[in-house]
This record gives C-alpha cells, structure tokens and sequence, in this order.
C-alpha cells in the first residue's frame, strides 16, 4: 500500500469521504499512511473522466498513488502518464473504502479446489458434433473440467465417437455415460478419458479400455455390491471413481447422503463422485443455495467430483455456481472457518451489506444539491429520489411520479424509469443499487461484453437525451 495517497472526488462525497477515510485511518489494523483530498469542482463523482481530471489537476504532489471514485469511466494510462504514479479506481461505494483497505481482512485466495466438475451434456445424442463442441466450451467456460456425454435409453448416438475424438482433438476431457455396455466400449476405444457407469457385473469393460471407470451400485440403493467393484479395483490398482448416488427429495435424499457417509468412512483414500443434478434440476429453489449446501457437505466428505448438469431453464447457472461453492468451501476448509466473506458469487437474490447509508444520511447529502438533475438511492427505508427542488421517499416508483416533473422529456422520463425500478428491485430484494449500475446477480451478473454493450447504449440514450433538450428548448 501507497503510504501518500491523493484521493480526488466530486463536491457531494467530500464530506462521506473525509468521514469515512478519517475512520479507516484510525483503525489500528489499517497500514500507516497519509492522505488528501481533493474535490475537483463537478458535483457527482461518478461523472468524472480522465479527461476533466487531467485539465483540472495539473500535478499530484507528494502523492505516490492517486484514487479516483470507483464509477469513474474511461482509460486511466493518460494520467499515469501525466502524474508519473499509480492512478487506480477505489470501491463503487465509498463506504467499502475499509474493505479496500483490507480492513474486511485479507482477500481470500479462490484459485484453488479439491473437486473436478463433470458437466454432462445430457442431450448429446440429438446434438451434432459442432453443437456438442459449442455446448462443451460453454460448459468449460464455466468451470467445468471435464465434458460428459450422456446418452439416452434406445436413443441412437452413431456420432458417439466422432464427438469423442472432436473433443479430445480440442484438448477436451471427456467421459460418456451409459447403461449399454456397447456404447461404453465404444467410447472407450475412442479415447474417452472416463466411462459412467460400471457395475461389479460390468466391470469388465475397465479390463478392455484404459479409461477410468465411474463405479455404482449393481443394485439401486444399496452399498454391497459397489463394495465388491471397489474392492476389485483396489487389488487389480487399476484408478476409479466411487459413487454412492444422491437421491431426490422424497425418494431417498437422507438415506443417499448416509450412503456416502459411509463410503467415505469405509474407504476414507478413494476418489468419489457425487451426482448433483438430481438435487439442482429436480428441486423448484433457486439453485444457488442448493449447490451452496452440497458443496459443503461434499467438502465435509472430502468428494472429489461431481456430475453437474444444466438442463432446466432454472437451473441455467448450475455449473457456473458449483464452480464457485467448490472454491468457496475449499478456501473455507483451509482456513477452518465459515463459508462466510469469501465470494458473493452465491448471493444472487440478496447482499450481506444492501444499504450503506441510512435515510438520515441520504437526506444530509440532499441538502447540498444545488442542480435540477436527479440522484437516488436506497435506503432500508425505501428509495430515495432528490434534486434542489426537494427529496422525496417511496417504496413505489409510482407514488414518486407527481414529483417528477418530467411529462414533457420522454428520454428523462425514459431514464427515470429504468432506474427507479432497478432501485424497487434492489430495496425489495435487500440487493445493493448504485445508479447508473447493473444490481449485481452473482454468478448470474452479466458479463463484461453485455456490460460495454450496456454502457455504448446508455451513452447513446444520453446524447438523444441531450439533443431532445436542445430542439425543446429552442422551441421554446
């Protein structure tokens, strides 16, 4: 950390500023440094530019390190260039400027886990070669480590292989699943890297491939004769997966999850696997909690892989959030502590900390609005709107309407719009609202490219906004 720190905001944060670093200051976790403040002369920070900043702050003095609002736009290199120091984007909300400082502890290391995701492509028999490579990067690209071709009961899949040797020419892992020994044998031969599912009756199979067989039950339910195809593995030191199968709610999810306590206390050494999508795809929740809970109890089990699947419309991120939960709960185990601080890639629906500033703080920064344009933000009161012609509170976009002001500026009214709902959701939700932002969905949030799209179309409605203004007022 920079020990002379240059912060520049806009007239309205100064005082939250001054407030908020002179309380992180004083904190005695808080590395030992020196800060200033510089207000630049706009009003709201966010609007700031590379640009304005470097027409209105010459040079930095002292300073080795200059921080800019976190919803400042645009290419930071000119002012490095200009400053000769490191120029970078503190948090959105200045309120988590403590967590910036590492106050909220030490940024946890996600890079690592302990459980291999299989992503199984479960329609993969009514998929060409080309959509089954595309269905695999997407997969893959949401953390999957190996692609699972699942085939169907008396479905043909005369493309089995060719879709096997396409992957694998990809550099693709890839295992198949099936009942039919004919299908598994042919996958084998093709060079898929594991085989779902043997049994001790079907275990021959592992004797005419070198792929790693996926062991299960001859008998549903029971852990008996998987014992026996385990213990056949183990003296033959050939490699395998175990896997006890995870039951629905209602048929067996308690007893199943006993099964696989047991196997592991059997065979506390073995590489298990547990399916999960019998719990994401057959259960009406939102799946976040769901992979949250699984991945802990496989944590606790010491699982080393699961079978995901992405089928369900509801389900659409299942892959991308067990991705994260096997992070989160291998940081976690690490640490010995809660899953708890570690990621908000799970909270899609709700925030640990939603409202960072209270009604009576929001009314304080209202009071210093000099201009007609409109602020908003959320409170645990409900949403607050606010420009120098007053502040008004609602829970309702509608209840705010009267004060608006705006029947005669479609693009104002437009704008309005779209952010007081995004406001109605967040405070309904418990989310964080930041105008001008995305509300943040986890794992779901949009990525990057929607985001840029996003923003050239939110410039775009400005300057039609801004050339609508000009023809009125020349009507007028």
């Amino acid at each position: 950390m920079a020990k002379n720190l240059l912060f520049l905001t806009g007239k309205l944060a100064e005082k939250s500023l001054t407030k908020v670093l002179a309380q992180v200051q004083s904190n005695p976790k808080t590395p030992a440094f020196k800060y200033r403040i510089q207000q630049i002369g706009v009003s709201v920070a966010a609007l700031m530019t590379p640009d304005l900043i470097a027409r209105r702050v010459k040079e930095t003095g002292d300073a080795d390190k200059v921080i800019l609002p976190g919803l400042c736009q645009g290419d930071l290199t000119q002012l490095e260039a200009q400053y000769g120091v490191p120029v970078e984007r503190g948090p959105a909300d200045l309120k988590d400027l403590p967590q910036y400082f590492g106050q909220g502890g030490v940024a946890p290391d996600l890079s690592q886990y302990s459980v291999k995701i299989f992503a199984e492509i479960v329609d993969a028999p009514f998929l060409s070669v080309e959509g089954i490579i595309k269905k695999a990067q997407i997969y893959q690209s949401q953390g999957a480590n190996i692609i699972d071709l699942g085939c169907l009961p008396a479905v043909p899949f005369p493309h089995l292989t060719d879709a096997i040797k396409a992957l694998k020419a990809l550099d693709f892992k890839v295992s198949v699943d099936s009942l039919n020994t004919d299908d598994l044998l042919a996958a084998g031969h093709a060079g898929a890297d594991y085989l779902l599912s043997l049994t001790e009756k079907t275990l021959w199979i592992d004797d005419e491939v070198a792929a790693t067989p996926v062991l299960i039950a001859a008998k549903p339910h029971t852990l008996a004769s998987l014992y026996r195809a385990i213990d056949k593995c183990l003296a033959s030191g050939k490699p395998f997966i175990a896997d006890a199968i995870l039951d629905p709610i209602h048929f067996g999810l308690t007893n199943s999850i006993v099964r696989y306590q047991k196997l592991r206390k059997k065979y506390p050494s073995i590489d298990i696997m547990m399916g999960i999508g019998n719990l994401t795809e057959l259960t009406d929740a939102d799946t976040t909690g769901i992979n949250a809970l699984l991945f802990g109890i496989i944590s606790e089990l010491n699982i080393n892989a699961v079978l995901a699947t992405s089928v369900s419309p509801h389900a659409v991120n299942a892959i991308a959030e067990a991705d994260v939960a096997r992070r989160i709960m291998h940081a976690a185990k690490l640490d010995d502590r809660l899953p708890r601080g570690y990621s908000k890639g799970l909270l899609g629906l709700h925030d640990r900390r939603p409202f960072t500033y209270s009604a009576d703080e929001i009314k304080e920064i209202a009071a210093q609005i000099k201009d007609p344009s409109f602020r908003i933000q959320v409170s645990e009161a409900g949403m607050h709107i606010y420009n120098r012609d007053g502040l008004h509170e609602a829970v309702d976009p509608f209840a705010l309407y009267q004060y608006l002001k705006v029947e005669d500026d479609a693009s104002h009214a437009f704008y309005l719009g779209v952010e007081l709902a995004r406001a109605q959701i967040a405070w309904q939700l418990k989310k964080r609202y930041v105008q001008d932002q995305e509300i943040e969905w986890g794992v779901a949030t949009q990525t990057s490219e929607n985001v840029a799209k996003n923003s050239a179309d939110k410039n775009g409605h400005r300057e039609a906004s801004m050339k609508e203004r000009r023809e009125l007022a020349k009507k007028t």
